[in-house]
């Protein structure tokens, strides 16, 4: 009985050591997977979850944006998630979402990108910052051309 339980245990452990699941950044300690900078300003972080459920963790969206385009095939990723500009304790899907390029919003890499949940809300911030507002797509379309 003593010896089921642990595999019981053991199992448990590792079903939850391989979730596919976001996990939160510690702000001030976790470094960005792509320039290594510790993650600082809750307003800007970003994480990649594989299918496999291994975590990447960035300061930035510009940092997960370029890492994305240059080492990742989308579809082996379950997660692509911006941290809320409005709301820094909350992922947004990143690819759902709209992202602002605006000068008056500096982000950690000078990439002047900030994240939204909804269109409205990003409306919201290019009418009080000007810049451009876009959808995933457009965002990736850019960042080629750069």
């Amino acid at each position: 009985m003593k010896k089921n339980f642990l595999f019981l245990i053991a199992g448990l452990l590792l079903l939850n050591s391989c979730a596919v699941e976001p996990k939160p950044i510690n702000y001030g300690s976790d470094a960005c997977h792509s320039c290594s900078m510790n993650i600082v300003q809750q307003k800007f972080g970003a994480e990649l979850v594989t299918k496999k459920g291994k975590v990447y963790k960035y300061d930035a969206i510009e940092c997960m944006l370029r890492d994305v385009l240059d080492n990742w095939n989308e579809e082996d990723l379950a997660h692509i998630l911006a941290i809320d500009y409005n709301n820094p304790k909350n992922f947004i899907d990143a690819t759902q979402g709209f992202h602002l390029k605006s000068e008056k919003i500096p982000s950690p890499m000078g990439g002047f990108l900030s994240s939204y949940e909804t269109k409205e809300l990003g409306d919201k911030a290019f009418e009080q910052n000007g810049g451009e507002l876009m959808n995933w797509s457009l965002l990736k379309e850019r960042y080629t051309e750069d």
